[in-house]
């Protein structure tokens, strides 16, 4: 799988899956903050699956 996102778009994902997680730690203290690693995990990779099967593509760098 080559990458599909754009440095913004991973840089958003990792901020929202930090504040999705810090739900667990902080304020509600609810395991609904463990939701937060998708976009954590997406963001650092760089792939999104989604994004693959809805043929969305940010990066705008090619990848051969």
């Amino acid at each position: 799988m080559s990458r599909n996102e754009g440095t913004l778009d991973r840089v958003l994902r990792v901020i929202l899956g930090l504040v999705l997680l810090s739900l667990i730690f902080v304020g509600p203290q609810t395991m609904w903050g463990l939701i937060g690693l998708v976009p954590l995990a997406t963001g650092l990779v760089g792939i999104c699956p989604l994004y693959s099967v809805l043929g969305i593509k940010t990066c705008s760098v090619k990848q051969g």
